[in-house]
């Protein structure tokens, strides 16, 4: 993209910076929580591009004052220190314009918020339990290195080991933006323990990562929600079938991307505490609505490419772990790697990166930057 082109691209952005600045200390603004968020959020990116654009701007202006003196000057040593200005802001300048295009591409707006992340056991029996708990083990020490915490929200053991499904919800900086490209389905290659003539059996899990629904992203008519209470079952004492802490919501939606209306039943019996409880069965029906209606943004985003690194297709085959070779294999962008061992011990940040780099790749080809 030439330069010109470029900078005609970056006008007004040190204005509006400025602008949204205003509105995030306005009174009326902060007392409108959905619209201070989405500010909030433009002003973060906007001043990454600011700076960048200041800096870019400093940079041209070096290169144009480095050349009129190499082209006006005849003392030696102002044309050396024009030639070293001219060569360093040359040599920066590419770098600076690749980072300027990716701040130009609008970023996902669900990147920075928490996720709830859903393993499943597929194909495979107990072997597929045992997979999708490797693969939450994996996830919770990659989170542990990123600082980030890990919350089970619900779970269902399998009967050897493992998880037959487990959810969980991971909160801190840039969660789903990271965690997103895991959704779709996982392939293990491996001998099970249960397998008594060492042959290598083919398993499966399913990974889905969706962004957290927050009090203002979806809107829900609290008073049209049923609620009824029960005793929770289970081990805990007397107090779990003497006390109705248990909660179960019943609401009808109307989904805006079909027009149906749908019965959502949503049950919660995670403590004895019935008001945390009833708190609880709130997110996970924000969540739910949040993600059906997430799920057409996302259906817009795939049509429009020919590939999609992060298509969030839950049934998509994206990586296979296989053990007698030691192999990881991204199918996505053909990422094969030897060191399964430590990946699955958490180190999946490479393979995270070289899903963000093809992916800022499409972006750039479609804006044609």
């Amino acid at each position: 993209m030439p330069e010109n082109s470029l900078l005609s691209r970056l006008d007004g952005i040190e204005s509006r910076f400025e602008e949204v600045g205003t509105l995030i200390t306005d009174p009326g603004v902060i007392a409108d929580m959905r619209r201070y968020v989405k500010l909030t959020k433009e002003y973060k990116d906007l001043e990454r591009l600011t700076k960048a654009t200041r800096r870019y701007r400093s940079l041209l202006d070096d290169m144009a004052e480095a050349r009129e003196v190499l082209d006006t000057e005849n003392d030696d040593d102002m044309r050396l220190m024009a030639k070293e200005q001219l060569d360093e802001a040359s040599a920066e300048l590419p770098e600076l314009e690749q980072e300027i295009k990716l701040l130009l591409i609008p970023a996902d707006p669900e990147d920075a918020k928490n996720a709830i992340v859903e393993i499943r056991g597929g194909t495979g029996g107990d072997e597929a339990a045992l997979f999708a708990g490797d693969l939450f083990k994996m996830y919770t020490k990659y989170c542990e290195s990123k600082g980030w915490t890990v919350a089970v929200t619900s779970f269902n053991e399998g009967t050897a080991g493992g998880y037959k499904e487990i959810v969980f919800v991971v909160s801190g900086d840039n969660v789903y933006g990271t965690l997103k490209y895991e959704s779709g389905v996982h392939r293990v290659q491996r001998v099970p323990a249960t397998e008594t003539q060492g042959r290598v059996h083919t398993s499966a899990a399913t990974v889905a990562v969706l962004p957290e629904a927050e009090e203002f992203d979806v809107e829900i008519n609290e008073g049209e929600i049923k609620w009824d209470t029960f005793r929770s079952g289970g081990a805990g004492g007397q107090n779990v079938n003497k006390v109705e802490s248990g909660v179960r919501l019943r609401y009808m939606w109307k989904n805006p991307n079909t027009g149906e209306t749908e019965e959502i039943l949503i049950e919660c019996t995670e403590t004895r505490d019935q008001p945390k409880n009833k708190e609880r069965a709130l997110s996970r029906l924000r969540t739910f609505i949040y993600d059906k209606e997430h799920r057409k943004y996302l259906d817009d985003i795939a049509s429009r490419r020919k590939t999609m690194v992060s298509t969030g297709d839950r049934s998509a085959k994206i990586r296979t772990y296989n053990y007698p070779q030691g192999r990881i294999t991204d199918h996505r962008i053909n990422y094969t790697i030897y060191n399964l061992q430590a990946f699955v011990d958490g180190d999946i940040q490479d393979c995270i990166d070289q899903l963000i780099i093809a992916e800022n790749a499409e972006k750039l080809k479609e804006s044609e930057l």
